[in-house]
């Protein structure tokens, strides 16, 4: 009775985690639902559905501010996500292997500030920045330039964490081994480091090209006159009523992103199989000789 008592209380517990995680799922996905749906709703009424329609998928291509802020957004995310991933390798490499150096807890400081400090007040802090520059220099213009800095700023950072994690769990007798069969720290790096730390470095464009998609605070401060990203396009016609077109244009991305990732991770469960087949076939023949 009690082996019984014990099993159904076990199976009470398990069923009841599944719930919970349901109401989880539930509440994050539902409201993206709605608003997919909504996206081909016929008229503008808001909440309720009357009928099947693809007018806001015709007005968002025929919006000239939503297509232009798009190509911005994705123009400036494609460079901040590039540029993230390049200065956080370098700032993971100097925290993971240089261990002990003049001013390294205040560089660690420094990289990670910027993952704790609200937009807002970097937004604010580059802006002041950028504006004494411009005055001193003459450039750079408050625009394209200026929102790719601060999304690098806020990008780098994020990018940093993700390597060095990846960096310091990675066996550095590799490296050594191949350094002891000739290759010079170029190769060893480009041929054994690049290799065993490409999906995070896949993991940290991806993160940091969504963050910088998605970014409106720091967008806000730091863009000029005419030079406006799709999310500012998306939060001022929110703010002005409800515009089926954003509705689409959300539609759009949800679904761009939910292909990238399924890709990203078509590719990484197809390494780990290559992976996992030439480990195998290296141990048989290891064992064969």
């Amino acid at each position: 009775m009690a082996g019984n008592a014990g099993a159904g209380k076990r199976l009470g517990e398990k069923h009841l985690g599944r719930l919970w995680l349901a109401l989880v799922y539930l509440f994050l996905y539902i409201p993206l639902i709605f608003l997919i749906v909504f996206s081909f709703n016929s008229t503008r009424q808001d909440g309720i559905f009357t009928g099947f329609s693809l007018r806001w998928y015709q007005a968002l291509v025929d919006d000239p501010r939503l297509v232009e802020g798009f190509f911005l957004s994705l123009k400036v995310a494609l460079i901040t996500g590039t540029l993230s991933v390049v200065l956080g390798s370098f700032a993971a490499f100097v925290l993971v292997r240089y261990k002990r150096f003049s001013g390294r807890t205040l560089f660690y400081g420094l990289v990670n500030a910027p993952l704790v400090m609200p937009e807002v007040i970097i937004g604010l802090s580059l802006l002041l920045l950028m504006v004494a520059v411009q005055r001193t220099l003459g450039f750079p213009e408050r625009g394209f330039v200026t929102i790719v800095l601060g999304h690098t700023l806020l990008g780098m950072a994020y990018a940093t964490v993700v390597i060095q994690s990846r960096l310091s769990e990675m066996d550095r007798s590799i490296e050594e081994a191949a350094m002891d069969l000739g290759c010079r720290p170029m190769q060893v790096f480009f041929l054994v480091t690049l290799p065993n730390i490409a999906p995070a470095l896949v993991s940290a464009w991806l993160l940091t090209f969504t963050l910088s998609f998605d970014d409106v605070v720091i967008s806000e401060f730091l863009s000029g006159p005419g030079v406006t990203t799709l999310p500012q396009v998306i939060f001022n016609y929110a703010r002005r009523g409800v515009n089926p077109s954003i509705y689409a244009a959300a539609t759009l991305l949800i679904a761009a992103v939910s292909l990238g990732i399924i890709a990203y991770s078509i590719f990484m469960m197809r390494r780990q199989k290559r992976l996992d087949r030439e480990i195998n076939a290296a141990v048989r023949s290891t064992a064969a000789a």
